[in-house]
């Protein structure tokens, strides 16, 4: 059965994670950690790859031994280095470096002293008050660690937005390519761009609805049938995500598509709004009495009850039928829209690729620009620019500038903002700069108030232009900031200074809501991708999804415009 890449991301980053916790050599897990980075990044499988017989180490970050256990993974769909190391160690172990606090030192510990393996145990030890038996733990780090477990026990179990797209990408190309069949669409949230999803639902239309059934439970990332009907099939995925088939004919698809990708709510507000106009809505159409008067296209189930076609996106119920109705829906920026992208890290720091690779992968996406946000010299483990450093890199951006035509290439830098709200390099550094990018990368645990307190203090340094992944969330593996965001929204606008939306599949960080918060409050969002190799400059398609969930426009994104353009919505340095 061929190997997703986000299969093999997660066996090499589950190796670097046992390998850190038994202690192992840490250039040896960064080696593991930076090969899972870039198998997520490509845009081409790693199995097809492997097929065509191409040479994996030409791969940045996978040398000789690294293309050997890719080969391994992809033809046996095992890595003998793994089961190695989960035989040593408990294999879930790794779900306890989710929790905020525990590092490889702490989970060790917690192994080796109390047996704890996995949450379940982590649990039930820490409301026992066992965990402040051990040094460095106490009744606070309890309490903590019991508050992230009841908040995540949910979250924990969706599937990040971008894996979902791979397995649905192989799904529907099947599907697609059914005899048959005639139209294949994700639906769920996932058609709602949710950054995560629970359950995949995908919907056909099609005559002969036995063939589409049979290429979906027959696909290779099946590992179990659960339902199997006339017009409808659920499975279990390899990775563990469930999976829904709903076939219907192409005169019923359009209104299928829309019931079964709407929220709950959403989707009883548009049946309500039919039956006070004395319609039936449901996923076989729209029905005065017995005769079916439209759902051939989505279109159909919105002007029957008095509306324009709602993207995907906004069908939460959160505004968008009184929008609709009003003629105050936005028009959702567009990836086309985007002229260029203001975070991007090189091999200078903890990125895979060279300037010139980044800014020829920019310049293919069609962009205007690119800003290379390599990281300030507090992030060591980053290997971060000092003064001197990024000196040297600002003379080579010059130099490649001087070869391009309708392209440029921002100076620009991520600097750590430091405990006390200052910046990691001095005001004269950061003013030979295009464009200055804020962020925290450390004390996350600070109390609302300092928290908040520090980042607007860096804020006020006129150097500073974006704050990057303003709540510092990783989904799914660590929780925002505690912020006091509205305050922190509105000093932002006060300043002049755009907020990120990373995107990031593991950060998505601003949330849709608060994109939507930040617009009504009059603050502009960039849309960065973080790239830290040349592939990942696609992830600027996530980004896209969270801004249209957050109702974004294209005049509320600066990187819609040109450097002109761009250039004059950047605040004045004093």
């Amino acid at each position: 059965m061929p190997m997703h890449n986000v299969e093999i991301a997660a066996a090499l980053n589950k190796l670097a994670d046992l390998l850190e916790i038994e202690g192992a050599n840490p250039y040896r897990v960064r080696a593991y950690r930076n090969a899972a980075q870039t198998v997520a990044g490509l845009s081409r499988s790693v199995a097809d790859m492997v097929a065509a017989g191409e040479d994996l180490s030409e791969l940045p970050c996978i040398g000789e031994a690294l293309c050997n256990k890719l080969v391994e993974i992809v033809q046996t769909g095992h890595l003998s280095a793994l089961e190695k190391e989960e035989r040593k160690l408990a294999p879930t172990l790794t779900e306890l470096l989710k929790v905020p606090g525990l590092g490889p030192r702490r989970v060790r510990a917690l192994y080796e002293r109390l047996k704890i393996a996995d949450l379940e145990q982590l649990k039930r030890a820490a409301r026992a008050g066992r965990l402040r038996e051990l040094p460095g733990f106490g009744a606070l780090t309890e309490r903590k660690i019991l508050d992230f477990l009841r908040q995540t026990q949910e979250g924990a179990a969706r599937c990040l937005r971008a894996a979902a797209a791979e397995l649905l990408e192989s799904l529907v190309g099947r599907l697609a390519a059914t005899p048959g069949v005639a139209r294949v669409e994700p639906a769920g949230s996932f058609r709602r761009c949710c950054e995560t999803v629970g359950d995949l639902d995908v919907l056909a239309a099609a005559e002969d609805a036995a063939a589409a059934i049979a290429a979906f439970t027959g696909h290779e990332d099946v590992l179990k049938v659960l339902a199997q009907g006339d017009t409808r099939a659920s499975v279990v995925l390899r990775s563990g995500l469930q999976a829904d088939l709903r076939v219907v004919p192409a005169a019923s698809f359009g209104a299928a598509l829309h019931y079964f990708t709407g929220s709950k709510s959403h989707n009883i507000a548009i049946r309500t709004r039919g039956v006070e106009r004395g319609l039936k809505i449901n996923e076989y159409g729209v029905f005065r009495g017995e005769e079916r008067i439209g759902g051939a296209r989505e279109e159909d189930v919105f002007a029957a009850v008095g509306l324009p076609l709602i993207a995907p996106e906004l069908r939460e119920n959160r505004g968008e039928i009184e929008a609709a109705e009003q003629g105050r829906l936005p028009a959702l920026v567009r990836l086309e829209d985007i002229r260029g992208d203001l975070q991007s890290h090189t091999d200078a720091t903890d990125g895979r690729d060279s300037l010139e690779r980044m800014a020829e992968a920019a310049q293919g996406r069609g962009y205007a620009y690119l800003a290379v946000t390599d990281h300030s010299k507090h992030l060591a483990m980053a290997r971060g620019l000092n003064a001197t450093r990024l000196a040297r890199q600002l003379r080579a951006i010059d130099k490649l500038n001087s070869r391009f035509q309708g392209f440029r290439l921002l100076k620009s830098c991520e600097v750590d903002i430091l405990e006390d709200g200052s910046l990691d390099l001095s005001d004269d550094v950061l003013r030979e700069l295009d464009l200055v990018v804020a962020a925290v990368h450390y004390r996350f645990a600070l109390s609302r108030d300092r928290q908040t307190e520090r980042i607007i203090r860096a804020l006020d340094n006129p150097c500073v232009h974006v704050l990057a992944h303003p709540t510092g969330r990783l989904i799914n593996e660590r929780p925002p900031l505690d912020l006091d965001l509205e305050r922190l929204l509105l000093a932002a606008r006060d300043r002049g200074c755009f907020l990120e939306l990373n995107a990031q599949p593991s950060r998505l960080d601003l949330a849709d809501l608060h994109c939507r918060q930040a617009r009504e409050l009059g603050v502009k969002i960039v849309i960065s991708t973080d790239a830290h190799a040349a592939a990942e400059l696609a992830f600027m398609r996530y980004g896209v999804d969270q801004a249209r969930r957050g109702w974004l426009t294209a005049a509320d994104v600066p990187n819609t415009r040109d450097w002109a353009g761009l250039q004059k919505l950047l605040r004045p340095r004093s």
